[in-house]
């Protein structure tokens, strides 16, 4: 499913990512970059902006909102999301998987 499009100049960049952790990266419908993930990865390609090639870089990760992406074009942020606290997120949700396993394993 499409996670975002980002419109950059004569640009279209899509992020697409499927339940089992594939990421894949459009522009102007074409594939640049596909990988699979749980927890992010960064992604780099190329796009011609005004008949230059320029370097594009997205990466992913999760925070407290959710999946967060940030675009960057030759290494310059064009968009970047809201990380507050993806560490503490992180905690959080290991402590839960740990409660589950031990009280499953107690009561099972």
């Amino acid at each position: 499913m499409k996670f975002t499009t980002i419109y950059s100049g004569e640009n279209t960049i899509e992020l697409h990512n499927s339940m089992l952790g594939k990421e894949t990266v459009k522009v102007n419908d074409e594939i640049v970059s596909s990988k699979y993930s749980i927890t992010g990865t960064e992604h780099t390609f190329s796009v011609t902006e005004n008949g230059e090639t320029q370097e594009g870089r997205i990466v992913t990760g999760f925070s407290p909102h959710g999946v967060v992406f940030d675009y960057y074009q030759n290494g310059k942020p064009i968009v970047v999301s809201e990380k507050g606290g993806c560490l503490v997120f992180l905690i959080i949700f290991l402590v839960f998987v740990v409660i589950g396993f031990m009280g499953s394993s107690i009561w099972g």
